[in-house]
C-alpha cells in the first residue's frame, strides 16, 4: 500500500515518574519540569532527528493540571524546548481529554493543517500533599496574569446537578461506589462474590504495575490485600477501600509527538517506532447520573467504541492489547462490558499500565501515560492492533481510539457519535418524592478513622424518575454493607432522608 504522506503517526512517546526514594532527578519536580522531560523523553524516543522533529512542532498541547494552573502553560513549555509553535492548546477538565486531543491532532495532521503535535500533561500531586504536611509552600512556576489565555479545547459543565450535590455526589469517591454497587446488584451478586471479583481483577492490575517500570507503586497484591479494610487499605467509601480508588498523589508526567508520515521519513525515524492512529470515537453520556436509565451501564462507551473500530476496519477480537480507563474498578467493569471484553480474561486486554490506583493517578493526565504504555506494547508486537479509552468527570465524557503498527487503508478517521447517545430514552430526578421507595444503587461514605458516616442511596420513584437521598442510623448503615444479599425497600420523607423498612 502506497502511504499517503499526510498520515498521522506517533514516533515518539516519553514517561516521567518521580517516586519518593528514587535518585534525584535532573529535572524540576513541579509540573512544567515534568512536561518538558516527558517531551524530551518523547523526542529522544523517536530515534531520528530530534531537531527536525522539534522544529516542526506547530501545536503544544497541553492537558489541563490540577496541581499546576496558568493561563498558557504550552508557551512555557515551548520557550524550555526551544521550540517556536504556532499554536498553544490546554484542554478542559476530563480524563478524557488526552486521547480527545490525540485524535484531534491527527485529524489536524491529515489534513495538513500540521505537521507535528505533542500532547503532554503532568501533575505533582505527591509533592504538593508532601509539602502541605510539612507546612510548606511549593514554588512552581508563574505566569503574568495579563497573558493571553491558549485555545480552549473542549467543553465543560458542573459534574452533578444540585439535587445530587446536595446529596453527597460531590466527589469521585463517593459516586463511583454507586455505579459499582448497581453493577453488583445488577449482577445479582452477594457480598463475597463481589469482593471476590474486585480483588481479583485489582490484584492483576498490580502485577501488571509491578512490572511496569513508570508505575507509581510497583508491589503486586493479593486479592485479599487489595479489598480487606487496614490501617493503611482504610474504606473510603462502600465497597472501596483505599486501595480500590485513584491515587492522585503521584508526580508523574507524560507527552506524546505526533508527526506525519512525511515528516517522520525526512527526520529518519526508523520505521520500527512508527505507530498510526488508526481511528477516534467520542460521545458523552446523559450529563448527570440522575438522567441515565441504567447506573450499571455506558451507552456512550458502547456506541464510541463499535464506531472508532468500525472506522479503523477492525473488530473487537483483533484487538490485541488495550489500556481502559481504570480510575475504579467499575470503570474498568463498564469499559469491558461495553467494548465486549473479558474482565477475567488476558490482562493485556484491559492495561497497559497498571491502572491508576497502582501505575498511578496523574489527573486528567492519566491517558496519555495509557497511550504511551500502549505504544510500547505495540512496537513489540508488530502489526497487531490496539485500543486506548479515555473517560471524564463520574463516567460521562468517553472517547476512544485505535492504533496499529500498520497504517490506516482509508486514512485517519474520527467521529462524535453525541447523536446517537442523546436519542436514548433520558430519566428525570424526582427531588421532593416522599413515600415507600426501593433502593437501586447506594454506597456508604467513612471517616478518617474508619468509621461509617452516611449513606448515599438511589431510589427509582415512578416510570423513569428517581431521587437521591441520605441514611445515618448506624445500625442501617451496617446493614447496607454487611448484608450478602441486596435488594433493600424503605421509606423516603421530607428533605432527602430515607429509613430502610
Amino acid at each position: 500500500m502506497t502511504l499517503d504522506p499526510r498520515t498521522p503517526v506517533i514516533v515518539g512517546v516519553g514517561q516521567v515518574t518521580d517516586r519518593p526514594g528514587d535518585p534525584e532527578p535532573d529535572h524540576n519536580k513541579e509540573p512544567l519540569g515534568l512536561m518538558v522531560a516527558a517531551l524530551r523523553a518523547a523526542l529522544a524516543d523517536a530515534g531520528g532527528s530530534s531537531n527536525r522533529l522539534a522544529s516542526a512542532i506547530g501545536s503544544n498541547r497541553v492537558v489541563r493540571s490540577l496541581t499546576w494552573n496558568v493561563p498558557d502553560p504550552g508557551t512555557l513549555i515551548a520557550t524550555q524546548l526551544r521550540v517556536d509553535p504556532k499554536e498553544s492548546v490546554h484542554s478542559s477538565i476530563g480524563g478524557n481529554t488526552p486521547q480527545a486531543l490525540l485524535a484531534d491532532s491527527a485529524a489536524a495532521i491529515q489534513d495538513g493543517a500540521l505537521d507535528a503535535v505533542v500532547v503532554v500533561g503532568a501533575e505533582s500531586g505527591y509533592s504538593r500533599a508532601r509539602a502541605r504536611r510539612m507546612g510548606e509552600r511549593l514554588a512552581f512556576t508563574e505566569q503574568d496574569e495579563a497573558t493571553l489565555p491558549a485555545v480552549p479545547f473542549g467543553t465543560d459543565r458542573a459534574p452533578t446537578s444540585e439535587t445530587e450535590a446536595a446529596h453527597g455526589l460531590t466527589l469521585p469517591v463517593n459516586v463511583y461506589p454507586l455505579i459499582e454497587n448497581a453493577i453488583r446488584l445488577e449482577a445479582g451478586l452477594t457480598r463475597s462474590e463481589h469482593r471476590a471479583r474486585i480483588g481479583a481483577l485489582w490484584s492483576r492490575f498490580s502485577q501488571v504495575a509491578a512490572a511496569n517500570p513508570f508505575a507509581w507503586s510497583r508491589r503486586a497484591l493479593g486479592p485479599e490485600e487489595v479489598v480487606e479494610p487496614t490501617g493503611d487499605n482504610r474504606m473510603i467509601a462502600f465497597p472501596y477501600p483505599k486501595l480500590c480508588t485513584a491515587n492522585i498523589q503521584v508526580d508523574q508526567g507524560a507527552g506524546l509527538l505526533l508527526v506525519s508520515a512525511e515528516l517522520a521519513e525526512a527526520a529518519g525515524v526508523p520505521r520500527n517506532r512508527w505507530v498510526f492512529p488508526l481511528a477516534g470515537a467520542e460521545a458523552n453520556d446523559h450529563w448527570f447520573l440522575s438522567e441515565r436509565a441504567e447506573l450499571s451501564r455506558s451507552p456512550a462507551i458502547a456506541l464510541a467504541g463499535r464506531r472508532a473500530l468500525e472506522l479503523a476496519g477492525v473488530g473487537i477480537d483483533d484487538v490485541a492489547v488495550a489500556d481502559l480507563y481504570s480510575c475504579f474498578p467499575c470503570a474498568v467493569q463498564l469499559g469491558a462490558r461495553e467494548l465486549g471484553l473479558a474482565i477475567d480474561g488476558d490482562v493485556g486486554r484491559l492495561t497497559q499500565t497498571g491502572g491508576l490506583t497502582f501505575g498511578g493517578g496523574p489527573g486528567n493526565n492519566y491517558v496519555s501515560h495509557g497511550i504511551s504504555s500502549l505504544v510500547s506494547s505495540l512496537r513489540a508486537r508488530p502489526g497487531s492492533v490496539g485500543l486506548a479509552t479515555g473517560l471524564g468527570w463520574y463516567a460521562t465524557k468517553h472517547a476512544v481510539g485505535v492504533y496499529s503498527t500498520e497504517p490506516p487503508a482509508a486514512g485517519f478517521r474520527s467521529e462524535k457519535v453525541q447523536p446517537a447517545v442523546d436519542r436514548l430514552e433520558r430519566w428525570a430526578e424526582d427531588p421532593d418524592a416522599t413515600g415507600p421507595a426501593q433502593v437501586e444503587t447506594f454506597t456508604v461514605t467513612y471517616s478518617r478513622e474508619g468509621e461509617p458516616e452516611r449513606a448515599i442511596v438511589s431510589c427509582r420513584t415512578g416510570e423513569r424518575t428517581r431521587t437521591w437521598a441520605n441514611l445515618s442510623d448506624p445500625d442501617q448503615l451496617a446493614e447496607l454493607v454487611g448484608a450478602e444479599r441486596a435488594g433493600w425497600s424503605g421509606t423516603l420523607s421530607a428533605g432527602g432522608r430515607f429509613e430502610l423498612a
